[in-house]
């Protein structure tokens, strides 16, 4: 009996895809640092029963329909926007992705991009590399502190209740907005739920964990930036285009914020001319919210799991559901 054709569009650990070569005829794209040409995964999807993929790849209705023998899209993160979940439903198509198992390592990058922001970690270190340090001063690339700060973080999922947690190691005072309250935040962790307007006013740093929705795109906007403090820090691990980018260099040009940390951009990869990356005031991260090798394997195996659930007509271990 022939076996079933399952694409990925990126390289994965050989070890963990030992399982799904058991029931299943697996190809990889080979590149690790290239994504899968956009014709190239067309090609693949006509023969494909299951395709696990990356938030690079575009999985559209053109996608769709060019994919009759489609069963299940694994998909290689939380966030699906990449992904038309409804058409590809309405096609019998099941998509999963890769909730909760990232949580805490998103939260370790979050927190230490907000902390290295703060303190200038990245211009600091790059002063010495450069030979520049001549002498101590009392303000020598002096940054903010973090400790009795207030946070305000936008999108109080699992991710938002880590970071949140981490935010009362340094007794910072936690606000958050959220489309519903989050009581279990309040009660554990002391978090108090405000309008969006107010927490972009009061927060000295805003951590942006909101999922990608039509609702979303560009919420911090020229008005958002202009409403925040002039001391606050933005820091985005979230979804590049929850931020209009142009908005916010302008914001941190003219001095109406202090800075920023960015995980996500609106176009990924940011192109290394892009004006955000001229700025001393910006940390620019290459979407590594949850690479640790622990967890990107657990993501990995838990792909693997899914589409071998769907393959041998079983139920999936975390299906989206919208």
């Amino acid at each position: 009996m022939t076996k079933p054709y399952v694409f990925i569009t990126r390289k994965l650990s050989d070890d963990v895809i030992v399982a799904l070569q058991d029931v299943a005829e697996v190809k990889m794209w080979p590149k690790e640092e290239i994504a899968v040409p956009r014709e190239v995964l067309l090609e693949e999807a006509k023969k494909a029963a299951a395709i696990i993929t990356m938030l690079s790849d575009k999985i559209d209705a053109e996608l769709i329909d060019a994919a009759p023998n489609l069963k299940v899209i694994a998909n290689l993160a939380v966030g699906f926007d990449n992904i038309d979940v409804s058409y590809a439903n309405s096609k019998g198509i099941i998509v999963c992705n890769t909730p909760e198992v990232l949580t805490d390592t998103t939260a370790d990058l979050t927190f230490a991009l907000l902390m290295a922001t703060s303190r200038r970690v990245v211009e600091a270190a790059q002063f010495v590399k450069d030979g520049k340090w001549k002498s101590w001063s009392p303000l020598l690339l002096a940054g903010h502190d973090i400790h009795h700060k207030t946070i305000g973080i936008v999108g109080m999922g699992k991710i938002g209740e880590a970071v949140a947690k981490r935010a009362t190691g340094f007794d910072m005072d936690i606000l958050y907005h959220n489309r519903s309250r989050n009581l279990a935040a309040e009660k554990s962790l002391g978090a108090k739920y405000v309008s969006f307007d107010e927490l972009i006013e009061t927060a000295d740093f805003i951590v942006c964990l909101t999922p990608l929705t039509n609702e979303t795109r560009n919420l911090f906007n020229e008005n958002s930036f202009k409403k925040m403090k002039k001391s606050a820090i933005f820091i985005n691990v979230s979804r590049g285009p929850v931020a209009d980018e142009d908005a916010l260099y302008q914001a941190l040009v003219s001095g109406e914020i202090a800075a920023a940390g960015l995980d996500v951009f609106d176009k990924e990869p940011i192109d290394a001319t892009h004006p955000l990356l001229t700025l001393t005031n910006v940390i620019a991260l290459p979407h590594i919210g949850s690479s640790s090798t622990e967890t990107r394997e657990i993501m990995m195996a838990l792909c693997c799991d899914n589409v071998i659930a769907v393959l041998q007509n079983g139920k999936p271990k975390t299906p989206v559901r919208i």
